[in-house]
């Protein structure tokens, strides 16, 4: 996806939790593992894009956790889940992302990276031990995705 501004692009991101265990893929770009998640297009919400993205990214359905503040309001109003936690961080030197980061459990599919793209499930000692140089941000929200939805 083009990014919509060239300085900064909202992103949505989901760590799923499955028998205990994190899924976590290697960037292309970025050679660090992360969870599945990509840019927000302009015609869908954060709920739409990030469930997306691990269906394009990993072959799988995910329900995204948590529930509308408001389920039922009424008109074209629409109260979507709320991200488990929200950061600003680098991309490169010229551009940022906002990402909204979900927790998700696996609702059918099955295990089909893209090609090329490493991807692997990782268990909470493996987080914790950190051999694979994991940023902080990413080690505490997984870490905080598996204490929630172990």
């Amino acid at each position: 996806m083009a990014h919509i501004h060239e300085k900064i692009d909202f992103t949505a991101s989901v760590y799923i939790v499955h028998e205990g265990k994190i899924l976590l893929h290697l960037h292309k770009k970025l050679h660090k593992w992360l969870q599945p998640g990509g840019h927000i297009e302009l015609d869908e919400d954060p709920n739409q894009a990030a469930i997306r993205e691990v269906k394009e990214e990993t072959g799988f359905d995910v329900e995204l956790v948590g529930s509308p503040r408001i389920p039922e309001l009424e008109g074209n109003v629409t109260d979507i889940v709320p991200p488990k936690f929200l950061n600003r961080h680098s991309f490169s030197e010229t551009h940022e992302h906002i990402d909204l980061s979900y927790f998700g459990i696996i609702k059918g599919g099955a295990l089909q990276p893209e090609e090329g793209v490493e991807m692997r499930w990782f268990t909470k000692e493996e987080v914790e031990q950190n051999n694979i140089g994991l940023h902080q941000i990413t080690r505490a929200y997984a870490l905080a995705a598996l204490e929630e939805l172990s």
